[in-house]
């Protein structure tokens, strides 16, 4: 296969199946369901709902947990706000205990920012309860340190992904899915959200943003080079879109260096003809979801 049949094969095999994607539709709206239930008298499994995270952002791949927002009435916030000590840790439990209702057989668990739910296919959520502000941003629990609000502003965030990924051909979101390929194969100290703001950033000067796979050879290496020459001292970057700390989990550049160099050796085998070695190289770098 050609480097962009072997790009655009790597890309198809990032994704959910669609039985994945329909069990986490069915799952959106249970729990969704059960939210407004209890808190809107509603059985609406669409509102006061939203996908967050990688899947909000369209830059999952087939191991991401599924992260969503559930709105909740005002006057619960006032309720737990005037708790004299960690009301977030309060309301991250009853949230908890109306989940359970729907889902009794299911780990669940309630701490830091989010209810999580797992479920023994591996396909596991993590739900925020959270407040709508008047500029379309959530103010939403966070149980540490004795108990505070916190603001985040996901819709600006998935619309800037959005607009940036029609901008350069779908190339945004694939190169955010190829990252988190090589985060899972090298263990590599980056956060999905970290990931995509520098992707995001990356990707705007980049010379053939606006190609499609046949350039994917280089639009790796060049990523990987754009990586490895961030500045070690810089602890965050600003989110596309609403502009919030993105903090680094460590030094990331070191395996990226790693990175550029297979990646050079995986370009120049492919064009002396090597091809088996070069997609070996690639392989280092991505794991076995690059074509043999």
């Amino acid at each position: 296969m050609s480097v962009s049949e072997d790009f655009s094969t790597f890309c198809s095999n990032l994704r959910m199946s669609d039985k994945t994607v329909n069990k986490i539709q069915d799952r959106y709206k249970q729990i969704t369901k059960r939210i407004n239930l209890d808190y809107w008298n509603s059985t609406s499994e669409t509102s006061h709902s939203l996908y967050v995270g990688s899947y909000g952002r369209g830059t999952e791949i087939w191991t991401s947990d599924i992260d969503i927002i559930v709105q909740l009435p005002y006057s619960t916030y006032e309720k737990f706000h005037k708790y004299s000590g960690n009301g977030q840790s309060a309301l991250l439990q009853e949230v908890k205990g109306v989940l359970k209702k729907t889902y009794d057989k299911s780990y669940i668990k309630g701490d830091g920012q989010v209810i999580g739910i797992n479920f023994t296919d591996d396909i596991n959520f993590e739900i925020v309860p959270a407040f709508i502000n008047d500029d379309n941003s959530y103010t939403y629990p966070d149980t540490n340190n004795g108990g505070s609000w916190k603001t985040t502003d996901p819709r600006k965030e998935i619309s800037a992904m959005n607009t940036r990924n029609s901008a350069t051909n779908k190339n945004l979101k694939r190169l955010c899915r190829m990252a988190r390929a090589w985060k899972g194969k090298n263990n590599v100290p980056m956060s999905g959200i970290l990931i995509d703001t520098l992707a995001y950033k990356f990707i705007n000067d980049w010379d053939y943003k606006d190609k499609s796979y046949l350039y994917y050879d280089f639009m790796s290496r060049d990523f990987f080079e754009y990586l490895k020459d961030l500045d070690k001292e810089q602890l965050y970057w600003l989110a596309p879109g609403s502009n919030r700390y993105v903090w680094k989990d460590g030094n990331f550049q070191t395996k990226a260096s790693t990175a550029y160099s297979l990646s050079i050796e995986a370009i120049a085998n492919e064009s002396k003809g090597y091809y088996y070695t070069s997609k070996q190289k690639w392989r280092e770098i991505y794991g076995t979801k690059f074509p043999n």
